[in-house]
C-alpha cells in the first residue's frame, strides 16, 4: 500500500479507507492533501477490488476544519490561491469515482471539509459535529463546489442561510435538514459506516454503480429525460 503524508489509504475486504491525517491542524486542507488525495483518488477508481469507500479524519476535534489558511494567505494573490488549489481537480475526481462513497465525519466539518463530504454519497456524523461554510466570513465563496452541491443536497433556501451567514450548523440540525444520513455517538461512527458499506458490498456491485450513476446524472435531467436515461442503464448487463 502507498504512504502519503498527510492521509492514510487501506483496503479490507472490498473497503476502501481513506483517513485525513493532519490531527495536529485538525485535517485542514492544504496543497499535499491535495496531491495526495488525488493520487489516491485515481488508484481507487483504478481499482476493481474497492466496491465501497470510506472517507474519515484522524483525531479527536475535527474531519476537516477547511483549508489551510496559512498556505492560503501567503499566495500572491487570492487568485493564484485559488488557481493552486485546482491545478489538479481532486473535486472532479471526486464527483466521477464510480464507487459509493461514504463520510463518517466527526468534530469540525468546514469549509473544504463540508466540501469534501458533499461529494461523498452519503454522510453519517457523530453527535459532537458542526458543519459550516465561513467562506463569506473571510470575504471569499466557497472553490471546491459548495455552491453548487450543497443546494442539491438541503435545497436553495438552507444552502442560502448556511451560505450567507457562514453560521455554524450543530449535527441534530444538519439531519433535519437532510445534510446527513445518519447521526450516532462518537464511539459508534466507523462501526456504522462499516456496517452501512458491508450492507452496500453484498449487492451486486454492477447494479450499486448503474444506480449511483442514474441517480446522479438524473439530478441535472428532466423527468422524462431521467426515465429515459434509466432505461438505457437497465438494459446493461448486470439488469
Amino acid at each position: 500500500m502507498a504512504s502519503f503524508e498527510t492521509i492514510i489509504y487501506e483496503k479490507k475486504e472490498g473497503i476502501g479507507y481513506v483517513t485525513l491525517n493532519r490531527p495536529k491542524s485538525l485535517n485542514v486542507y492544504n496543497i499535499q492533501m491535495r496531491d495526495d488525495m488525488y493520487a489516491v483518488l485515481g488508484a481507487i477508481k483504478d481499482d476493481s477490488d474497492i466496491q465501497v469507500v470510506i472517507f474519515n479524519g484522524a483525531g479527536e476535534k475535527a474531519f476537516c476544519a477547511g483549508a489551510d489558511l496559512s498556505e492560503f494567505l501567503t499566495a500572491p494573490s487570492p487568485v493564484i490561491a485559488r488557481r493552486v488549489r485546482w491545478e489538479r481537480d481532486v473535486w472532479g475526481r471526486f464527483l466521477n469515482l464510480p464507487q459509493p462513497l461514504i463520510a463518517a465525519v466527526h468534530g469540525f466539518v468546514l469549509g473544504s471539509g463540508i466540501e469534501m463530504a458533499l461529494c461523498c454519497d452519503i454522510r453519517i456524523a457523530s453527535n459532537d459535529t458542526k458543519f459550516g461554510v465561513p467562506e463569506t466570513t473571510l470575504g471569499i465563496i466557497p472553490a471546491a463546489g459548495g455552491t453548487q452541491t450543497l443546494p442539491r443536497v438541503v435545497g436553495r433556501a438552507k444552502a442560502l442561510e448556511s451560505l450567507l451567514t457562514g453560521d455554524l450548523i450543530v449535527a441534530e440540525d444538519a439531519l433535519r435538514m437532510g445534510l446527513i444520513n445518519r447521526m450516532v455517538p462518537r464511539e459508534q461512527l466507523l462501526p456504522c459506516a462499516e456496517e452501512m458499506a458491508k450492507s452496500i458490498k453484498a449487492r451486486s456491485p454492477q447494479a450499486v454503480k448503474l444506480a449511483k450513476q442514474a441517480i446522479h446524472r438524473g439530478l441535472d435531467m428532466s423527468l422524462a429525460e431521467g426515465f429515459e436515461m434509466e432505461r438505457r442503464l437497465c438494459y446493461q448487463p448486470s439488469c
